[in-house]
């Protein structure tokens, strides 16, 4: 049952990721906004928009398959917990009655998909259905 479950958190966090890639590919302007808007513009040129869209639809395949483990659950984690961090204040005041703006409840789940990335690591031993795991790398 432990393979199936880290299989699925595998299959969903690696999806997230793929569609977040997508959209900074496919919607540019829209990626733009959200960098304008959480990370001071931070990573608002194009060719880092592009960029970053290619870097987590490869990321994100490769954790849905298990492959490069090693590798790819430590960059899933750094792209999640860099967005983690740009929300911060939404985390700590999800309802927006001290240190937010305005409420966003929805941006909570954040931390469940970045702490899923962080047992996806500790227990990438128990994930027999890794494609890592076929090859006898992990």
């Amino acid at each position: 049952m432990k393979a199936w479950t880290l299989l699925c958190t595998r299959v969903s966090t690696g999806l997230l990721l793929l569609i977040w890639g997508a959209i900074k590919i496919g919607a540019p302007d829209k990626a733009k906004g959200v960098s304008e808007k959480y990370y001071g513009g931070l990573v608002s040129a194009d060719e880092i928009v592009l960029l970053m869209g290619v870097a987590q639809i490869v990321v994100g395949l490769l954790v849905i398959v298990g492959l490069f483990r090693k590798y790819v659950y430590p960059a899933q984690a750094v792209i999640l917990g860099f967005g983690l961090f740009a929300i911060w204040q939404y985390i700590l005041d999800p309802l927006g009655m001290y240190l937010a703006a305005d409420p966003k409840p929805l941006f909570f789940p954040s931390t469940t998909v970045f702490f899923a990335t962080l047992i996806m690591l500790l227990y990438k031993e128990d994930d027999q259905l890794a494609l890592d795991n076929k090859f006898g790398k992990r």
